[in-house]
């Protein structure tokens, strides 16, 4: 193979042992995740909201802003569920950044036993404040230490046509959101999420083993190629091809960023609140919506907007909660629209 060994890097067990859960933290996962499935099932009737920063970095800002999101969030919690997004591996077009997890300093050379010590640690103190978390299932072979901290999960636009990501999916014990392609195409979504529910025989380890079939994977609506799909008539489409397809527990979680927050082809973070303004008038107005309208995903920080790492210095950069990827609502908007949801759901 086209390779050249780095170094070797520690085990999972040891990664895990240098920033382990407490056991109040192992019983707070486990609440969150039933939690987050009951919202899915329709048994509880908050809706689910999976937010924070495109990306989980710098360290002191991701805290800064779960610290936040948790206190906003607590009055309201009889209105909606936040999960932290917790973004700690990037998928990239074509090149760049590939998140923390491979390159924890993005002006220092990629180093991935850092990059897992930090994404660790990161998570285990954001839950240790008494959030859920969510992350994006990009480098599967890379997961333990990560997924089972996680309260969600997403198989991404890129991934979600990938059988190695599908049964992934069929295999974790959390939800899994599986987002519509590139194209947009719904029905390849669909079949995603077939997929995942469904068991699979696969390698693992050494082993062969069996997947148990993911009841719990739903679809992420979050625009393509042709353009946004969160109005009303791409919901009742979504609704229709799960619901012919007998997908259990038939969900739609509605990504308010990346295509479907774009203004004459350029992304508008700010938009992200329109596209919530608008899906709550929806499922206001149309029951079938309501009934299979389980939430929203935001793209939020500390700041509005992004800056390119590629184009800053360790003395240029701004360290305070602005986004290195994509860009993001600040975090008075986030007060705003999480008041508004709250308001709009009393």
């Amino acid at each position: 193979m086209n390779i050249s060994l780095i170094k070797k890097l520690p085990s999972a067990d040891e990664i895990i042992s240098r920033s382990p859960l407490s056991a109040a933290g192992h019983s707070q996962i486990a609440r969150d995740r039933q939690e987050v499935k009951d919202i899915l099932a329709g048994k509880d009737k908050r809706l689910l909201l999976i937010m924070g920063p495109c990306s989980a970095w710098p360290h002191e800002a991701v805290i800064e802003y779960a610290k936040r999101l948790k206190r906003a969030s607590e009055p309201h919690r009889d209105k909606f569920k936040v999960v932290l997004r917790l973004y700690i591996q990037k998928p990239r077009t074509t090149k760049g950044w590939t998140g923390p997890v491979n390159q924890p300093d993005p002006f220092l050379p990629p180093d991935i036993e850092k990059g897992i010590e930090y994404s660790r640690r990161l998570m285990v103190e954001v839950i240790e404040l008494g959030l859920p978390i969510a992350d994006e299932a990009v480098f599967t072979h890379n997961a333990r230490g990560f997924i089972e901290l996680l309260s969600w999960v997403a198989i991404g636009a890129r991934s979600t046509e990938d059988q190695e990501h599908r049964i992934f999916a069929s295999a974790v014990d959390c939800a899994a959101g599986m987002k519509n392609p590139t194209s947009g195409a719904l029905d390849i979504a669909g079949n995603s999420i077939i997929a995942a529910q469904h068991p699979h025989t696969a390698v693992l380890d050494g082993y062969q083993i069996e997947t148990g079939g993911n009841e719990y994977a739903h679809l992420v609506l979050r625009g393509g190629a042709d353009g946004p799909n969160y109005a009303e008539p791409h919901i009742i489409r979504a609704a229709e091809i799960l619901n012919k397809n007998l997908v259990k527990n038939p969900s739609i979680i509605i990504d308010a960023s990346h295509d479907n927050c774009k203004v004459n082809g350029v992304k508008n973070p700010s938009q992200q609140i329109e596209v919530v303004r608008s899906v709550l008038l929806t499922i206001a107005r149309n029951e079938n919506a309501r009934n299979i309208v389980k939430g929203f995903m935001l793209e939020s920080f500390l700041q509005n907007g992004a800056q390119k790492v590629e184009s800053c210095s360790p003395e240029t950069i701004d360290w305070n909660g602005l986004s290195i990827t994509d860009p993001c609502i600040s975090w008075e908007e986030t007060e705003m629209v999480l008041n508004e949801i709250a308001d709009r759901l009393a």
